[in-house]
């Protein structure tokens, strides 16, 4: 027994750089549980495989997979044409390639001999823990994982003859590939989660496909990834809970009018127009992080419009619907319940572009009734667009509208799953590994219950977003059409401000600050730290992040942001001193619906408690 402990240690420190210690969280000790476990685990699969195959066998669901997949092999395919149409060009990649995995090799002999080589490759938070450094084998992995990353994004980047669309795509493609390829997404490739497997004997994974199989089924179907403990939260008791009144409502909207908490207000209301992509209240998370509640406390009289979750019986809502049963009907809303015929706009992401667009059919219609606007990360001109363009040609766009004409609409999973794609590596990978590999429950936070409250997309309103927008820029060039009329942002003359986010991957400030060329009028282009979400809901009291201003929007973005002027924390206050340089005049508290309206339910109201 002691000769055989004796052998074995004997053989552990065989393995050049690596103490007989460090072995020990890797050895199986019980291979009986393990095997039953593990057999658990393949039957929870099998649960999960049945959920998936359910809906498909009944007809429930249809997939058109093939196209996308055609779409991926033909991009990729024209990155490969250019390679190989010259060997001596594909001589090179490889030689680049191979060369690379000889200094890995070279260094992880020098770190067996004791020495400490420059690193080979760059450092990758998916490889944070240090046992991917100190096993030689996790080691060896990650640098050759790392380097044939790169060197596949390179064979993208270097590609002559690409168009942009191909070229973005296939980067795209790659990027998607590569983060699914990790060896942090498998258990015997990740150390962290090969030493969790076997001291828990497989029961991490037992949990995990039990877990899987709960979410498919939440997603009748569709793998729906949780992303937070989505037990945690309720929409109108823990988050959304600014006191107000639903005040009105019709076919895709109600108008939320929130209670006064100043002794006077402005006489200029407030309307926010939000994305219908999402739900409103992500500017109304909960009491400490809500832009609509600092408002009310700064003295606005605030009217949200809250969007429908569609169904089947809107599918035929386009942009000019929701222009006038949206923005308009909120307009009429707010002048029943105040009696005031001028008020301060604010429209977010898509709920932004489609406030542009419903100024540019006011501003020929001598409709005044917007006096000024405020974009947040809000698109005008697409060209600069980002990874969203990768969805939008001609070939896709066909595909979308194919899957939404037997219901009228587009899933919200479809399109939350297109938003998480744009970071994978943040925000489906590490959740597949930590719920279905460790077998682990998500934090519980609330920007995320919100990322995955997702809302439907009706058919005629989607095409028409993805067509005018994406794959036509319609709006940038003068040729959107709206209730007939052709519209041009240059006849747009009210003050707008407009703000992005640094590191936006939706609306990226590049593209922000090139819209900001297209209105008539006077623009305040401000741009704010960190991102889509992050970048807006900054409430001053964090003290987080910072924001950027300069003078007029002319030239290249890069250049204004580099002489711009930076203030730390939030940009809130700074928007506020610019309405107050509108009009600052005050009037006495408003109550919810005035004396022509009845309220109808307590807010945030119906319609956005309906999830899909």
């Amino acid at each position: 027994m002691s000769n055989d402990g004796a052998t074995q240690d004997k053989e552990r420190r065989a393995i050049p750089g690596l103490d007989p210690a460090d072995l020990e969280p890797f050895i199986i000790k019980n291979p009986e549980a393990l095997t039953v476990n593990l057999a658990r685990s393949l039957e929870n699969l099998g649960k999960a495989a049945s959920e998936w195959l359910g809906p498909r066998e009944s007809g429930e669901k249809q997939d058109l997979i093939a196209e996308p997949v055609t779409d991926l092999v033909r991009t990729l395919g024209k990155v490969v044409e250019y390679w190989v149409a010259d060997p001596n060009r594909a001589l090179q990649a490889q030689t680049l390639l191979f060369s690379t995995y000889a200094q890995i090799w070279m260094s992880s002999l020098q770190k067996a001999a004791g020495e400490s080589p420059a690193p080979v490759v760059r450092d990758d938070k998916r490889f944070a823990d240090a046992e991917w450094k100190k096993n030689p084998f996790f080691d060896f992995l990650r640098q050759v994982y790392t380097v044939t990353a790169d060197w596949a994004d390179k064979l993208v980047t270097q590609a002559d003859g690409l168009d942009d669309h191909t070229r973005h795509k296939a980067a795209f493609y790659v990027k998607q590939i590569t983060a699914a390829l990790s060896p942090a997404n498998f258990v015997l490739t990740n150390p962290v989660l090969y030493k969790e497997t076997v001291a828990q004997n497989g029961a991490n994974l037992v949990e995990g496909m039990k877990k899987l199989a709960e979410d498919i089924q939440s997603g009748r179907g569709d793998l729906r990834i949780r992303q937070t403990d989505m037990t945690k939260f309720k929409v109108g008791e823990n988050m959304a809970v600014t006191p107000g009144k639903v005040i009105a409502e019709d076919d895709i909207c109600q108008i939320i009018q929130y209670e006064p908490t100043t002794e006077t207000v402005l006489k200029r209301p407030l309307l926010i127009c939000p994305p219908w992509i999402n739900k409103f209240y992500v500017l109304d998370l909960n009491p400490q992080k809500s832009f609509i509640k600092w408002c009310v406390d700064q003295g606005h009289t605030v009217f949200v419009i809250s969007w429908v979750n569609p169904d089947e019986r809107h599918a035929d809502k386009d942009w000019g619907d929701y222009a006038r049963e949206g923005v308009d009907f909120a307009l009429e809303t707010i002048k029943k319940a105040t009696g005031e015929d001028k008020v301060n706009a604010i429209g977010y992401c898509v709920g932004g572009t489609l406030l542009a667009a419903t100024l540019a059919r006011h501003a020929l219609e001598k409709d005044k009734r917007i006096a000024s606007a405020t974009l947040f990360t809000t698109q005008v001109d697409f060209t600069y667009a980002g990874d969203l363009k990768v969805f939008a040609d001609e070939e896709q766009i066909r595909t979308i509208e194919k899957s939404m004409e037997a219901e009228g609409y587009l899933d919200g999973t479809k399109m939350a799953l297109a938003f998480n794609m744009l970071r994978a590596s943040e925000l489906i990978w590490p959740y597949f590994v930590n719920n279905y590999l460790k077998g682990q429950e998500p934090m519980a936070f609330d920007l995320l219950y919100w990322n995955a409250d997702s809302t439907r997309m009706p058919a005629a309103n989607h095409s028409f977003y993805l067509r005018n927008c994406y794959l036509n820029n319609t709006l940038a060039r003068g040729e959107m059409v709206l209730d007939g009329k052709k519209l041009d942002l240059k006849k747009v003359k009210i003050p707008i401000y407009n703000l992005a986010a640094r590191e936006d991957h939706i609306a990226p400030a590049k593209s922000v600050f090139t819209g900001s060329k297209l209105f008539g009028g006077d623009v305040k282009l401000v741009v704010s730290g960190s991102g889509h979400i992050a970048g807006v809901v900054n409430p001053p009291d964090k003290k987080k992040y910072q924001f950027w201003t300069n003078g007029k929007v002319e030239g290249e973005y890069e250049d204004w942001l580099a002489s711009a002027e930076e203030t730390p924390g939030s940009w809130w206050p700074n928007w506020h001193g610019w309405i107050l340089d509108q009009d600052a005049r005050t009037v006495a508290p408003r109550k919810p619906g005035g004396d022509q309206l009845n309220p109808i339910e307590e807010a945030p109201g119906a319609f956005v408690r309906v999830r899909v």
